[in-house]
């Protein structure tokens, strides 16, 4: 069975973006984003909400040889050879290649995706990523911590969602970046 993975960018007080909806302080450098790439690529499809299909749909018009860095040319062959699912009461059609649009979010279909899909998947968008991990469905955290504090804003992990975390490994950046994943562990049964 595949596994699902919630991958994302916060401050270091755990926002994804700041109070007015600001992100681009999280923008990965070269280094990280070289990391990233060799998490993400054995991930055969990526499970986004609307805002975050919306940022990253730059990769596939994005010309592979405009003065990009290497990273950025691997990331956009890795993106645009993933298959995509899409999340959006809003959105009129996707506007990628290997794209398909879901109007609503059911854990069952994605219950029944993971245990289909012969590569790991990947969700983004922290209110998606949300849903997923209230669901019990994400398998493991990606969370690349960043050298800021912003002071609010969309937090990172959904608040009322309690997660038992097993911390699977930790990488620092020379820019003061560091990833932790972690495994999600099964909620605790009641006894009572």
């Amino acid at each position: 069975m595949a596994r699902l993975i919630y991958s994302a960018i916060a401050s270091l007080d755990g926002y994804v973006e700041d109070t007015a909806g600001a992100f681009d302080w999280s923008a990965p450098d070269d280094e990280v984003l070289a990391f990233v790439n060799d998490l993400e690529r054995p991930i055969g499809t990526y499970l986004y909400g609307r805002r975050m299909y919306e940022t990253l749909t730059y990769w596939e018009t994005a010309s592979i040889d405009a003065g990009q860095t290497e990273p950025e040319r691997d990331f956009a062959r890795i993106w645009r050879a993933a298959e995509k699912i899409v999340y959006s009461r809003t959105l009129p059609a996707p506007t990628t290649v290997g794209t398909r649009l879901e109007r609503s979010f059911d854990p069952a279909d994605v219950r029944r995706l993971k245990q289909s899909s012969t590569s790991d998947l990947s969700i983004g968008g922290a209110d998606l990523a949300g849903q997923a991990l209230a669901a019990g469905l994400v398998d493991e955290c990606q969370v690349f911590l960043g050298p800021i504090a912003v002071g609010g804003g969309k937090p990172v992990f959904p608040l009322g969602v309690r997660l038992r975390l097993e911390l699977l490994d930790e990488h620092r950046f020379s820019g003061g970046t560091v990833c932790l994943r972690y495994a999600v562990l099964p909620a605790e049964k009641s006894t009572i």
